[in-house]
């Protein structure tokens, strides 16, 4: 008799996921992609909804007494995790973006609080807006306007609701364990369990880059009232948006060097052992003492200093750089580093050997310039330099600007990274040749300024 009832209750979810998925069809007919891609699969058990970016995992009890409580709610649940996937949610676990609430503190010292962390949250927040900024009646529970006037409230602090604007103000602005729960409870409609167990997350990953690039082009064709939202779209643009690691890209800035060091991968130490207790203190191997390793060695910083770009913001990029460089593996004990000033022509070139040189820069350089934008000048001086041997290998060029100037005609021997921080929805172009990074204010901050600010 269990047997039959657990197959009722089975046939009936079933039935009532397939409704759902007809309802998300009828009123936003470009979902019909990412629902074929995301397959159901019940899940005894559970005591709730999830998904791992493949799989829409339900328990099939837990959906019939939802659906018993709000008719709405099954329809309402399969969206917010569909558009989980959409936005690239699951992922930022596996990426190494924000801390894993399985492994405890995360990236720069983050704590992942009570109830999931604030990663967690601030998707369930900004999937959970969009539905509710639809106007659907298909996707409306009964309690919405109780999730609609807590909106309100953050809205007035993040002017854009994306999960990574929410998440960045919860890190700056941590929740008092009553209103995380609260917010848990009026936002939380699936579990995340599986978010940061992804294994072949690089595929599922590409996958729904690819549908929510689809989804951004088919919105053009739709109107609000067929399923349209300013944040939909806001959060589409972000999703699909280029993301760079800063510090990855300033690996392209590294040089082969031979550092003084025991190679530890290529001593065979049971030879080197044998030989000095059977041979009177002579090892029958010396350990290999230099190795192969990539050192920053040489390159230049251009600081558009013309008078658009400003000098506090100028020299917070410049300390973030270096943190990063100083940070890893990769920064030599030999540098020469050119940081050059440039608006329409080159003002002043600093050269940096060593730690205590670029911390006089710091604490007494002046910035000049604050003229118009040309970017011929920098790299034509640089050219000189590179003429006179100033670099013994060169490697290339990071260009601090906001964009907008005469750029050079043709290519340079080597890479060029333009560096901008985002104040808006303008992206000036840069040629062809040169590799783009746009910046959040935030992203400027130190590694340490960051831990102040996430502690506070």
């Amino acid at each position: 008799m269990s047997d039959k009832k657990d197959i009722l209750i089975s046939e009936k979810a079933a039935s009532l996921l397939k409704l759902s998925s007809d309802s998300v069809i009828v009123n936003m007919r470009f979902m019909d992609v990412a629902l074929n891609r995301l397959k159901n699969s019940e899940k005894p058990g559970l005591q709730g909804t999830a998904t791992d970016g493949d799989y829409f995992f339900y328990d099939s009890g837990y959906l019939l007494r939802a659906y018993l409580e709000d008719d709405v709610s099954v329809t309402r649940k399969l969206l917010h995790s569909l558009l989980h996937c959409i936005f690239d949610h699951p992922y930022y676990y596996k990426a190494g973006l924000i801390s894993d609430p399985g492994q405890g503190p995360g990236q720069g010292g983050i704590t992942v609080p009570e109830g999931g962390s604030d990663w967690d949250l601030a998707c369930d927040i900004a999937v959970e807006n969009i539905i509710m900024e639809l106007e659907v009646p298909a996707f409306t529970l009964r309690d919405d306007s109780d999730r609609k006037q807590m909106l309100r409230g953050i809205s007035k602090e993040v002017k854009s609701l994306t999960a990574d604007k929410i998440y960045k103000y919860f890190l700056i602005n941590p929740l008092a364990r009553a209103d995380r729960l609260n917010m848990i409870r009026l936002f939380a409609q699936d579990r995340h369990i599986y978010w940061h167990k992804i294994e072949d997350y690089e595929i599922s990953e590409q996958a729904w880059k690819k549908i929510s690039e689809r989804i951004k082009t088919d919105l053009g064709t739709f109107s609000r009232a067929s399923g349209r939202s300013e944040s939909l779209i806001k959060n589409l643009v972000d999703t699909t948006k280029k993301k760079y690691d800063y510090k990855r890209l300033l690996e392209q800035f590294t040089v082969m060097g031979e550092e003084l060091k025991v190679n530890d991968e290529e001593f065979d130490y049971i030879y080197y052992t044998y030989g000095l207790e059977h041979y009177g203190n002579m090892p029958l191997i010396e350990p290999l003492e230099f190795k192969d390793e990539k050192k920053v060695r040489d390159f230049a910083i251009v600081l558009d200093t013309s008078a658009s770009c400003m000098g506090g913001t100028v020299k917070s990029f410049l300390k973030r750089t270096y943190d990063i460089l100083k940070g890893t593996e990769s920064f030599g004990n030999r540098i020469n580093v050119h940081i050059i000033q440039c608006d329409s022509e080159v003002r002043s070139d600093t050269k940096i050997t060593s730690d205590a040189d670029f911390d006089d820069f710091i604490a007494h350089g002046k910035l000049a310039g604050y003229g118009g934008t040309d970017f011929r000048p920098a790299f034509e001086y640089l050219d000189e330099l590179i003429e006179d041997e100033e670099f013994e290998n060169f490697k290339g060029l990071i260009y601090f600007t906001d964009g907008y100037g005469i750029y050079p005609g043709k290519a340079p021997d080597y890479d060029c990274m333009f560096v901008f921080v985002k104040r808006d929805d303008v992206r000036p172009a840069v040629p062809w040749w040169g590799i783009r990074v746009e910046l959040e204010e935030d992203e400027l901050l130190t590694e340490g300024e960051q831990n102040e600010h996430s502690a506070g």
